[in-house]
């Protein structure tokens, strides 16, 4: 269950995460007509004052629709036509044997499964949904 009570998909909504990672991509992987541009803005929208992503299935629903009609042939599936970069390897820690504090970054919501390795060299990558920076969260 989310903290509002209703449930959530383990690692959260899926099609939002991959919504999010398509936002984000430099090579414009979300090519779409106006309609779904207009669907797109409009769930951006309504995550942003509040909504849960479970209330707005019937939009994404649309959104996938329109991906697939544009040529997206997994539509919001998490199938991938171009390979993603490869994650950094891990590197020795500095000063002996005490190990950093792990983290990955997230959603800053809660509300989808993305995930990323944090890199020092850059500040965290952003969320375009909800247009703040991916927050850590802590390794156990």
């Amino acid at each position: 269950m989310g903290t509002d009570g209703r449930s959530t998909p383990r690692g959260g909504h899926a099609r939002l995460g991959e919504l999010c990672l398509r936002l984000t991509d430099p090579s414009g992987s979300l090519l779409l007509g106006e309609r779904g541009l207009r669907l797109v803005e409009f769930i951006t929208s309504e995550l942003r004052t509040g909504r849960h992503p479970n209330e707005l299935d019937d939009f994404f629903d649309e959104l996938e629709e329109e991906l697939l009609a544009a040529g997206h042939s997994a539509g919001l599936g998490s199938y991938r036509t171009t390979p993603t970069p490869p994650t950094p390897g891990f590197q020795p820690l500095p000063g002996g044997h005490r190990h950093a504090a792990l983290h990955v970054l997230a959603c800053p919501q809660g509300h989808c499964e993305r995930v990323e390795a944090p890199d020092a060299d850059s500040p965290p990558p952003g969320c375009r949904i909800f247009d703040q920076p991916l927050r850590p969260v802590p390794l156990r």
